[in-house]
């Protein structure tokens, strides 16, 4: 199911669901597994009855590998986490997973076996300083592998400047994007907490070309939802839908807030 499809057409909406963290990680207690469990069948449902359009589970491990792959038993953690969203929703409702910062061969692998939609990019591309280490791109082998699973019909959202990826800022934002579209992603993602400047962005990139679906990485939320989402195709919504409390349970009254918004701008 392509989360793309009807670019131009109807906006995105997609909640983060954040999880603690997995087995095969430093901070990992017992219990864990148990309480991301419930954690995720709660958050997806809450999406799902919000109106939302699907969700990106999010591995929160707090201390992250700064290469491509990663525990065996945390990917496992993962897709047994994941296929519950599928349980409990419906078959229009998309599913992504990103084993974080940017273990991209792992998160194709999840997608795939879990039916999900797609799977998010820290460093598609290039590459990006953090306190983990630098994240070098190798979209080579990314795509190979992407293709050795049968993986093209799980969609990949490239961060191109946005919390998590820093690099190439002396490259033009829509020749970035470009550049991201021709190493395999589906769609890219931008952030800045300055509203005119995160709306510049979005602008630039589609005035180059209108066809690039453009996903917001941040900073909306009930007030400013319709001004920053305006041009932009797809959102990921975290604290917002977490009342502010990074990490909690996501709250329908605010989910349903903040998607009545975005559908007034559809129309």
């Amino acid at each position: 199911m392509n989360i793309f499809k009807n670019i131009n057409k109807k906006k995105v909406v997609i909640g983060l669901i954040h999880l603690k963290p997995l087995p095969g990680t430093p901070l990992y207690k017992e219990g864990n597994m148990e309480l991301c469990m419930e954690k995720v069948i709660k958050d997806a449902k809450a999406l799902y009855e919000g109106g939302a359009d699907g969700c990106l589970v999010q591995t929160v491990d707090k201390i992250y590998p700064s290469g491509n792959d990663t525990d065996y038993a945390r990917v496992a953690a993962m897709a047994i986490i994941s296929n519950e969203v599928k349980r409990v929703t419906g078959p229009e409702f998309h599913l992504g997973v990103q084993l974080m910062w940017n273990c991209l061969t792992p998160s194709l692998a999840v997608a795939k076996v879990c039916g999900a939609s797609f799977t998010r990019a820290t460093a598609m591309m290039g590459s990006t300083e953090s306190q983990f280490g630098r994240f070098d791109a190798d979209p080579e082998m990314v795509q190979t592998y992407r293709n050795k699973i049968n993986a093209q019909d799980v969609a990949m959202i490239a961060e191109i400047d946005g919390y998590h990826f820093h690099g190439m800022k002396d490259i033009p934002i829509a020749q970035r994007a470009h550049m991201a579209m021709m190493v395999g992603a589906n769609g890219v993602e931008v952030m800045h907490a300055d509203e005119e400047i995160n709306n510049r962005m979005v602008h630039d990139i589609k005035a180059a070309n209108e066809n690039i679906p453009v996903v917001l990485g941040g900073k909306t939320d009930v007030e400013n939802c319709a001004r920053r989402m305006e041009k932009a195709d797809a959102v990921l919504v975290g604290r917002c839908f977490e009342g502010g409390n990074w990490g909690g349970n996501l709250d329908i009254e605010i989910i349903k807030e903040y998607v009545a918004k975005i559908r007034a701008i559809e129309k």
